[in-house]
């Protein structure tokens, strides 16, 4: 079976918990900060009711677009999904964790998968995290502050 891989992201933001949580769990706002790799963002009518617990987004750009399950939906600190399908991983978990901090948002994005092929775990956790800092980063400078 091939390893765990685990990697994190940290950004702050001048924006309060509620305005990241906010832009984090709602998958129509995502094309228009998460960056270019982000074309299309939507919810997949076949999940459960958006943007709670069961809910399925849909994002990427045709044709790569990965589907994820919302699995905690707790406004404004902790927002978690599972990868469905999209890439080439299993048991793909994202937490995303936000602490207010002097007038603003530390927000801790962290991940844990395993490859779906040996050998890849590596050069997987490498694209992915610079992927996740990227989002980090943009829906810190994203979220509406003071």
């Amino acid at each position: 079976m091939p390893a765990e891989q685990r990697f994190s992201a940290v950004a702050d933001s001048s924006a309060p918990p509620e305005a990241c949580f906010a832009l984090i769990a709602d998958a129509t706002t995502w094309r228009r900060w998460a960056g270019p790799m982000i074309g299309r963002s939507d919810w997949d009518p076949a999940g459960g009711e958006p943007p709670g617990v069961g809910a399925v987004r849909r994002l990427g750009r045709p044709p790569f677009v990965t589907r994820e399950e919302i699995v905690a939906y707790e406004p404004p600190t902790h927002h978690a999904y599972v990868l469905r399908r999209g890439l080439p991983v299993r048991a793909y978990r994202a937490d995303v964790e936000l602490r207010p901090v002097d007038g603003g948002t530390r927000i801790e994005w962290s991940a844990v998968f395993e490859p779906r092929w040996p050998g890849t775990g590596r050069l997987l956790a490498f694209v992915l995290s610079r992927t996740v800092r990227g989002f980090a980063r943009r829906v810190a400078k994203a979220a509406p502050g003071p």
